[in-house]
């Protein structure tokens, strides 16, 4: 227990970092007079003098963080922050006489820092608009990951973050150095972040959104969260402008920001378009889109222009694991809805915003298979895997069949227990899948024209770990259920 007191200290520091980053709705709050201006120092000071407590009280305690220390600080982190992030919620909701329970709050947290866009409150249009700002807002933290900002911060604390930065990373490419040291790293990550929200905000705003809303839906496209402040989420626009800006900004979003870093940086792109992850989401993604679109203009739901404005756009909303929605897509032919379900899985790169599997554990996948396939014709043939000009070592290659069986593992067991709770198997699968893809709406009961509150509590904890261990990306912890781990 000793050995996790530094652990506990820098989770103190970013409890005090995070408590800042409430002054964002306090100020909305303050200048558009929705209020419930005065619940905001109330959560900012509970948050902060319970990171202080921590952080001083354990300051004795300095030690660089090992593996071990990372693995647990970032579970910690998922698992405790979103405590912090449902205090305006509750307290918001509670100045205007809204009850939301203690399920509810944490759920609506964890789907907004977790970039799942899922949701329990209905009549978003008329919740306070602090409490809308701060629900998206919690999307654009947890999309490059309160994390990543963590290790550009840190180390002016006195606190390295290497072992922090790769504990947090998705995707089996987290090794992957960009510069020499990894707060430079950090720091140009949130810097492309930075350069593609305030080129989303100024989009939204131009295509016709109001500021406020166009800073509220920025949050949720950038990060692929997809937590509108409306209920009809982006059908209450009816734009197809507006409809285009975000579609090109998920799609943006949905490939590695360390490509963008690494194109920024040395001023060429040619490196960019020849990676072959990036590529293989930018097909599936359009591919997908025009053969949804080509099955609604065949099936007679709509003409072709239609068919393409509503087909692509919400394959790449499902796909991206956004969640926007203008229309209700459980109306179509089943073979769209569940088409996008799956695709939802890859259709996202390692060191995007997304969620999911990611794209280049698919390619790694399917590499392998061919590579096997082969080997059944010539044993003695020597065939590396290759990705791009690289060779991908074994270890790699175990890494993702080992992440790919508990992923099934994990999707098939939380399915079972929603199943005995009497649930029925679509919403059931559909709710896990999307849960742990980070996804958003799913199928049945929980699809697009619907919400989570439909649920029972206990399988709102379902959904709601379903969700922390898609974050985590399951390995992560599932390592803290092994023995092994604690043994020094």
């Amino acid at each position: 227990m000793r050995d996790l007191l530094p652990v506990l200290r820098v989770l103190g520091m970013l409890m005090v970092m995070f408590a800042l980053s409430m002054l964002l709705p306090f100020a909305v709050s303050w200048f558009t007079d929705d209020g419930i201006w005065r619940i905001y120092p109330w959560a900012i000071g509970i948050t902060a003098a319970a990171g202080l407590s921590l952080w001083i009280g354990l300051d004795h305690f300095r030690r660089e963080l090992q593996p071990r220390h990372g693995v647990i600080l970032v579970t910690l982190v998922w698992v405790v922050l979103p405590l912090c992030a449902m205090l305006p919620l509750v307290l918001g909701m509670g100045h205007v006489g809204l009850s939301i329970s203690f399920t509810h709050a944490y759920f609506e947290a964890v789907s907004g820092l977790t970039t799942t866009g899922a949701t329990v409150l209905t009549g978003l249009d008329a919740l306070p608009v602090s409490i809308n700002v701060w629900r998206t807002f919690l999307q654009w933290l947890g999309g490059m990951g309160i994390l990543i900002l963590a290790v550009a911060i840190l180390p002016l604390l006195g606190v390295g973050g290497a072992q922090l930065f790769r504990a947090e990373a998705a995707g089996p490419i987290k090794d992957t150095k960009l510069t020499p040291r990894v707060t430079e790293t950090a720091k140009g990550l949130w810097g492309v972040y930075g350069v593609f929200s305030l080129a989303c905000l100024l989009a939204f705003w131009a295509a016709g959104m109001s500021p406020l809303d166009a800073l509220m839906h920025m949050f949720a496209t950038v990060s692929l969260g997809g937590l509108s402040s409306h209920d009809t989420s982006f059908a209450y626009f009816d734009s197809p402008l507006i409809e285009l800006t975000a579609l090109v900004f998920m799609l943006l979003a949905s490939c590695n920001f360390a490509l963008y870093f690494v194109a920024m940086r040395k001023g060429r792109w040619d490196g960019f378009w020849r990676d072959p992850e990036m590529r293989a989401t930018l097909a599936v993604l359009l591919g997908g889109g025009l053969i949804v679109a080509l099955l609604l203009w065949a099936k007679g739901v709509y003409g072709p222009v239609e068919a393409m404005r509503y087909g692509l756009f919400h394959v790449v909303s499902v796909a991206t694991t956004t969640g926007f929605t203008t229309v209700d897509y459980l109306t179509w032919p089943v073979f769209a809805p569940v088409l996008m379900l799956l695709m939802s899985g890859v259709a996202t790169s390692a060191g995007s915003t997304g969620g999911g599997i990611k794209m280049v554990r698919m390619l790694i996948l399917l590499k392998q298979a061919r590579r096997e396939l082969t080997r059944l014709a010539h044993p003695r043939a020597l065939q590396p895997v290759r990705l791009g000009t690289g060779v991908v070592d074994n270890r790699m290659i175990f890494s993702v069949l080992a992440f790919m069986l508990v992923y099934g593992a994990t999707v098939i067991t939380l399915s079972m227990v929603l199943l005995l709770t009497d649930l029925d198997p679509v919403t059931a699968f559909s709710a896990v899948l999307a849960s742990v893809h980070c996804m958003g709406p799913g199928l049945g009961a929980v699809g697009p024209s619907s919400n989570y509150a439909v649920l029972t509590e206990f399988q709102t904890w379902v959904c709601t770990l379903a969700m922390l261990l898609g974050r985590l990306e399951i390995l992560s912890f599932m390592a803290l259920l092994s023995p092994a781990f604690w043994r020094r």
